[in-house]
This record gives C-alpha cells, structure tokens and sequence, in this order.
C-alpha cells in the first residue's frame, strides 16, 4: 500500500451529532514517543470512611460467607433484560480485533476487558431502556443504514462483505448493530432530556471569542482521552486500572478502542476524541502535562479531583494563524521494489542508480517518463494535506521548492521510494470558530458533564442480576 500518499483525515470537534467510529475501524497504534506524568500519591484511608455522613466503612473489611466477583459467570438480567455470554464474547472479539488480536493482549488482559465489556453492555442496556421508556424509538431501519455506511466507509464493500469479516473475527453484525442502536439512542435522550437544559448565553460566547483572539499564536491541541472516575474507596483500584490501560496502549493498542469501552466520559462514543482546544479549557493537572507534549504522545494516569485520566495529543498548532503543515500538497510518489531474497549489496547497487535518475529529473512533468526506464512506479496525489503526511516527511516535503524530491527512503522489504513535489497551496489564516460553533462546543462540554450524572442516576435505580 502505498501509505504515504493514503492518510486518514484528522478527526473534527466532537458534537452531539452521531458520529460512529467503531471498534474494528480504528487508527492505527500509537506512536511509540511517550510522556507518561508522574504519579500523584493517594493518601491512605482512614480506619473508616464517612460517606456524605451516611456509610462508615471499614478499611480493612472481614467478610462472612464466600464471594468472589473476579469468577462470577459474566452474565446478568438488567430490568429483566439478559445479557448473554455469547453477547460479551461478540463484543470482546471487535476489542481484541481493534488491538491486533488475541496473540497481542495477555489472558490477564482480556479477562479485564471481558468484565469491562460486561459493565458496557450493562449501560448499553440501560440507555436503550431510558430512552424506550420515554417514547423514544430507534427504527431498525436507521440502525442497518448506519451499518450500511460503516460497510461503506471502512471497507469500500457493501454490508455482505463486513457481516462476513465480523463472522470471521468471531463477532456478528447483530452486534455491532446493537452498538449502533445503544449510542443512537443515548444521543437522542440526551438531545432530549439534557441538552434543552443547558443555555448559554451570547455573552459567554462572545467572551470566549475574546479570549481566542487574545490569545492569536498560542497553541491548541486536539485531545483524545480517557476518563476513569474514582471514588476515595475505590481510588487505587481506579488507579491500577488505568496503569494496565496505559501498558496496553504502550504495546500498540489502540486509543480509540479502549477509549470506548473504558472512559467514563460521553466522549468515548467517539473514541474520546475532544476536538481542537485550547489548554485553558482543560482541567489544571491536565493542561500542566499537555504542554510539554507534543503530537503522538501519551500522558498517564493523571489524578484528577473526580478520578484519573489518560491523554493524548493527536496534533498542535497555533490559535488563529496560519500553519504551513494545512498547505494542499501535489505530490508524485516513484518507487522501486525489490524481489523477495535481494540481497543488500544488490538492493544497495540499484537504489544508488535509482537516486541517480530521481536527481536528474527536472520537474513533475518528466517523472513518468524517467520511472519507465528504471521500471519505477508512480502514484500522484493532487489533494494531500502537509498534515496528513508521516511527521518525520512532513519538514523534509514543506521545505522542497515545485520540482524538488526528497532524498531516498524505505527499506528492501517495503521498496525504495521519493516524493516529488509538484504544487502547493498554502493555507489561509484561520479566523477560529464561528459564533454558532463556539456556541455549540460550550454546549457540548456542559452535556457531558450532565450526560455522566445522568448514567450514574440509571446504574443506582437500576435491578440487576447477575448470574
């Protein structure tokens, strides 16, 4: 493939509108530079606890009789709603797919995740029976168009082919869909039960504007995170918890799948995504790490008054002005392979000739005609984004005049290839969000906050049993 020149856009700022980015479409794993911040230490409890001056709880507790919750069968009735094995097995397999399969997570791991998996379904069931209990209906219908679309978008097939790959991996589409329908319907409720309940006001709006331009040429950040809530008593639990996050997502696991089965903020149906934003809208402890970040990186766990949170920098650039990294690229990409077994003197020999004949081209318009006599094939790009390109090409290509190659670059198993840059268009300077968006954004924040209180109030008043 060739993958310089096959990038998947940035993701945008993440709205109340259903957007649906499922576990076995996610990015890729994380790059491999890590800032992980210090550990913040917890105090030890006291012999009891006083909760809200109604439970006083022993530290150290004895129990009468046997239970161990780590071995209960992982299944349950939630209102008198079953959730089955087979419908934790199914939804595990698009985890473990999204993370490069089970021979890439521990036994350990994948038990931790089957239980996580369990509490999802759990809330999933939850949401769908808040919503029906309110005349909210979602049509079968909506929910098959949407796995039409995921068919589409992700596997250039129609809805045969992915029910196929689903079977494959040990998942079903009756899975997915039912996915599709828990987050349709946790929007819709939310649209209605939550979101007429915020206001915010023109002067609000107008003064966040403000700020932004005050605070032209300084950075923001798109952010994806993970968000554990934590109580005093189950506080080092929490914490454990996010480190084995954290070591999973070190490996190569993928931000955005655990992000939806673990983070606890309404974010996660987006994989956590919270948009471009400036530090200044982040929590103090989350902003201080951020700073020194830079795109790639991953930072946790980080305490939080209200539990812990894993972050991680998608991108930067700079409030309001113009970055040479959003310029429109015309690239033409030539490259060589090399037959299976080439030996590296061999390889060496014709990559030499092959840099030869690229340094002698004079302009886009004789590559083809050069790449025929080498046996070169060439692939053009007139609509790439300096942004989209891997960072460590993206300085090299802004830095070339029209007409100019990068030096030569690969390796004897992936082949040898150049970039040439045929045109550019540089960016505009940005002029930030409109009212109406900056408007919707505040909104967005204020609905999450309440969307997770909501979530909280369902589990409390909620019959479950497990089996």
């Amino acid at each position: 493939m060739n993958a310089v020149l096959r990038l998947l856009p940035a993701s945008g700022r993440v709205t109340l509108r259903m957007t649906l980015m499922l576990g076995i479409t996610l990015a890729g794993p994380l790059a491999t530079s890590i800032a992980v911040a210090q550990d913040v230490p917890v105090e030890a409890p006291a012999t009891t606890t006083d909760l809200d001056g109604n439970l006083n709880l022993p530290t150290n507790p004895k129990f009468f009789g046997k239970m161990d919750p780590n071995h209960r069968r992982a299944t349950a009735i939630v209102n008198g709603e079953i959730i089955t094995g087979t419908d934790i097995d199914q939804r595990l397999a698009l985890i473990i797919n999204a993370n490069g399969g089970g021979n890439k997570i521990p036994a350990e791991e994948q038990e931790r995740l089957r239980a996580q998996v369990l509490r999802n379904l759990i809330d999933e069931t939850l949401q769908i029976q808040e919503a029906k209990g309110v005349g909210i209906e979602i049509d079968e219908e909506e929910v098959n168009q949407s796995f039409d679309r995921v068919a589409q978008q992700n596997f250039g097939q129609n809805t045969a082919a992915l029910e196929k790959y689903l079977t494959s991996i040990g998942s079903s589409a009756a899975s997915l869909k039912r996915q599709i329908k828990g987050e349709m319907a946790w929007q819709r409720l939310l649209r209605r039960n939550v979101q007429p309940y915020i206001n915010v006001s023109d002067s609000e709006v107008r003064e966040m504007m403000d700020r932004m331009k005050a605070a032209k040429g300084t950075e923001e950040y798109h952010i994806g995170e993970i968000f554990l809530s934590a109580t005093d008593e189950n506080r080092s639990q929490v914490l454990a918890n996010a480190d084995k996050i954290v070591e999973q997502l070190k490996k190569g696991g993928s931000f955005t799948a655990y992000a939806r089965q673990f983070s606890e903020a309404s974010t996660a149906a987006v994989g956590g995504d919270l948009g471009w934003i400036r530090l200044v809208q982040l929590p103090q402890e989350l902003a201080t790490s951020a700073t020194t970040m830079g795109p790639g990186q991953l930072a946790g766990p980080i305490a939080l008054a209200g539990g812990y949170s894993i972050i991680y920098v998608i991108d930067k650039r700079q409030v309001l002005t113009a970055d040479a990294r959003d310029s429109i690229l015309s690239l033409k990409q030539v490259s060589i392979t090399f037959p299976k077994g080439t030996a590296e003197k061999d390889a060496a020999a014709k990559a030499a000739e092959f840099a030869k004949v690229v340094k002698a081209i004079h302009g886009c318009g004789q590559v083809d005609a050069a790449a025929t006599q080498i046996g070169a094939s060439v692939v053009a790009n007139d609509q790439i984004r300096a942004r989209d390109l891997p960072v460590a090409l993206q300085d090299t290509v802004l830095k070339l005049a029209v007409g100019e190659a990068t030096p030569p670059f690969g390796s004897i198993e992936d082949g040898v290839r150049v970039l040439m840059l045929c045109g550019r268009d540089d960016p505009k300077v940005e002029n930030g969000p409109s009212f109406e968006q900056l408007q919707s954004q505040i909104e967005d924040d204020r609905v999450n906050k309440r969307a997770q209180t909501y979530l909280r109030d369902l589990r409390r008043d909620a019959v479950i049993e497990y089996n």
